[in-house]
């Protein structure tokens, strides 16, 4: 799992890209498309929904919904989205 903070939202997004199964934490944050690049071929990920919005992945990559209470950061693994 990966997870990125943009301002004072915090999203979790599995950690292996839907294309070439390499760590998506490993790559670069998009901060204008709120997005996860996959560092090995470029795909962009969106952190909201997990859909790929660049080639060459085509498939998504399952969000999880997470919730920050204090200095704790829960992640919700049953029933998270994935689309």
């Amino acid at each position: 799992m990966a997870l990125v903070r943009i301002g004072d939202q915090v999203h979790g997004i599995d950690d292996i890209c839907s294309h070439a199964e390499v760590s998506l934490s490993e790559g670069e944050v998009d901060l204008e498309e709120c997005a996860l690049e996959c560092w090995k071929h470029g795909s962009l990920f969106d952190l909201r929904t997990g859909e790929a919005l660049t080639l060459p992945a085509v498939r998504p990559v399952a969000v999880h919904a997470v919730t920050v209470e204090g200095d704790d950061v829960l992640v919700e693994l049953s029933g998270g989205r994935s689309r």
